[in-house]
């Protein structure tokens, strides 16, 4: 099942993936020859970039009022080294009234036992007003099993004379694929910077939901901790006798540890934004690297919605900026940032990069996925470090001052 958003309903829905295959026509592949926005400098130690494992297709169907065929599909075309084709019919596959869509991959059956290609995608279909031009996104491993993936009720067929086929009788389809390499050393990097713009401007409210819910859950869970008085005041009391260097072991962590584990939280395979999540929270690790300015990402420096710092990154560290006594407090009262009603949330014309937005809308919706990165992160390392070093090194001290009080309750009896 693939899990996608509609712009028109604004909501998640649930769309079956399907087979099939054959004919018609396609444009040429223009692959995005710009680099990412946030490591446009960077070194790249093994594999492609983001932007060269992204392209764009457009199949252009002619004489599309004469279709008789069931099954339609494009011109094969690559992307990310991998050979790509659009599937589509007309009348539907196993539903009634509707235009199916799919991305499908070429030669699947001649591929090597084991292939998988993971990919986010975007279909649209043009209308003669970009503002009705149609698109769905959503995110799928293809392999073996599931070597196309799509929506069957993609548009009503009835709404396809309105504005979608040209006068010269045409039916445009466009795909956009962006070809997802994981890497152990480098799991935030995922999307083409102009693809990542386009999906910004849809999806920010999507993401900007995820982040909240996540931070507000942690910071629930701290205060339960610092509204408990008598366990709080049993916390206080142990780390105020644990000395400097204990301390300052425990209120650290290496970066690589606790990114494996924000990818496996965040990076949930089928849930459309999700690649959008995880390329926020590799924007906010870049800002906690303190590479704002080298690195060409929006200056978040003036923005009022910028909280004090929990959590900095030394070499291959995450460390804590203080004693983790007040950031506790701290987290568990300090409210997710506010939320941005003015970010943009339509598509452009036709799925394009989006010069028709205002440059100043554009810069705010980036630096709102900094700052949402930035603070999803401080948040998940603060409670990953206390949860799996300084709580564990309490509750053992606990159970250590218990057994001692037994003991000595056994040899005063």
């Amino acid at each position: 099942m693939a899990e996608v958003l509609s712009e028109e309903s604004g909501v998640s829905k649930l769309l079956e993936g399907v087979s099939r295959g054959q004919t018609s026509t396609g444009e040429a592949l223009a692959a995005s020859t710009s680099p990412p926005y946030w490591d446009a400098d960077d070194e790249d130690h093994g594999g492609p970039k983001p932007s060269e494992l992204y392209g764009k297709y457009t199949w252009k169907i002619e004489k599309f009022s004469q279709i008789t065929k069931r099954e339609l599909h494009s011109n094969a075309f690559e992307v990310g080294g991998y050979k790509w084709y659009i599937l589509m019919h007309p009348q539907g596959c196993n539903v009634r009234n509707h235009l199916s869509l799919f991305l499908c991959v070429a030669n699947h059956d001649k591929l090597l036992p084991g292939w998988s290609h993971f990919a986010q995608f975007t279909i649209s279909v043009v209308n003669k007003d970009p503002k009705k031009s149609k698109y769905s996104d959503t995110l799928h491993r293809f392999w073996k099993e599931e070597h196309d993936w799509g929506w069957k009720k993609f548009m009503e067929v009835s709404k396809v004379y309105d504005g979608f086929v040209d006068t010269s009788d045409s039916f445009i389809v466009k795909a956009q694929v962006q070809v997802i390499r994981e890497k152990s050393d480098q799991p935030f990097r995922c999307l083409d910077s102009h693809y990542r713009r386009e999906l910004v401007r849809v999806y920010l409210r999507n993401v900007e939901q995820i982040c909240r819910r996540f931070v507000e859950e942690r910071r629930s869970k701290l205060g339960k901790l610092i509204e408990d008085k008598a366990r709080w005041s049993s916390f206080f009391a142990f780390w105020r006798d644990i000395d400097q260097t204990s301390r300052c072991r425990m209120s650290r962590e290496k970066t690589d540890v606790i990114l494996k584990v924000v990818v496996k939280h965040f990076f949930i395979e089928k849930e459309v934004v999700s690649t959008l999540v995880v390329d926020s929270l590799y924007s906010g690790l870049k800002t906690l690297e303190g590479q704002t300015s080298k690195k060409g990402l929006v200056n978040l420096l003036d923005s009022a919605e910028i909280t004090a710092p929990i959590v900095r990154v030394e070499k291959d560290m995450f460390v804590l900026v203080e004693d983790v006594l007040p950031l506790l407090e701290r987290a568990a009262i300090e409210h997710f940032p506010p939320k941005d009603e003015k970010g943009p949330q339509n598509r452009t014309k036709d799925g394009n990069s989006g010069e028709d937005y205002n440059k100043d809308s554009i810069e705010r919706a980036e630096r709102r996925l900094i700052e949402l990165g930035r603070r999803t992160l401080e948040i998940f390392v603060l409670a990953y470090i206390f949860s799996n070093k300084i709580e564990v090194a309490y509750q053992e001290a606990v159970a250590l001052k218990r057994q001692e009080e037994l003991i000595r309750e056994e040899e005063a009896s």
